[in-house]
């Protein structure tokens, strides 16, 4: 009936919640969190998560003065400093980021407004080099194949 996997299942899963900054609140310091972030309020400090769902959003009439560095950004309020997205990065209508976003992925609407520059840089990966045998292995391989030089 009951099994003792579904037991430490259940109690080793972890679910995070999301981290509230609300419309009336300000908080100096740097934020490291998982789960999500939503910034109503303001923050001056740096905004930090390296778990690889997590989210940070700064809504309508929030702002950030730091740096953020976090995998999975949405921005519709003010950012005032360097952008770091190693997932994605949305800028929503009302969004006006002063500095520098480094993204995977980019959204942009019309009207969101950026004073700095759009650097993409490509996902990481796990793949490693390849070695000069294992390059004369493929480049053998696709000369076997019609219609490949």
């Amino acid at each position: 009936m009951f099994k003792k996997s579904d037991k430490t299942t259940r109690k080793n899963s972890k679910k995070f919640g999301i981290t509230l900054i609300s419309e009336d609140s300000s908080f100096r310091g740097d934020i490291s969190f998982q789960g999500g972030l939503e910034v109503q309020g303001s923050v001056k400090g740096q905004v930090v998560s390296e778990e690889p769902t997590a989210k940070v959003r700064v809504l309508n009439g929030g702002s950030v003065t730091g740096q953020i560095s976090v995998p999975n950004v949405v921005i519709n309020g003010l950012v005032k400093g360097d952008v770091f997205a190693s997932s994605s990065v949305k800028l929503e209508s009302a969004a006006i980021v002063e500095g520098n976003i480094y993204y995977n992925n980019l959204e942009v609407e019309k009207g969101a407004t950026v004073s700095g520059s759009l650097v993409r840089e490509a996902a990481t990966s796990n793949v490693s080099s390849i070695s000069q045998s294992e390059k004369s292995v493929l480049d053998g391989a696709s000369k076997s194949i019609p219609g490949k030089k």
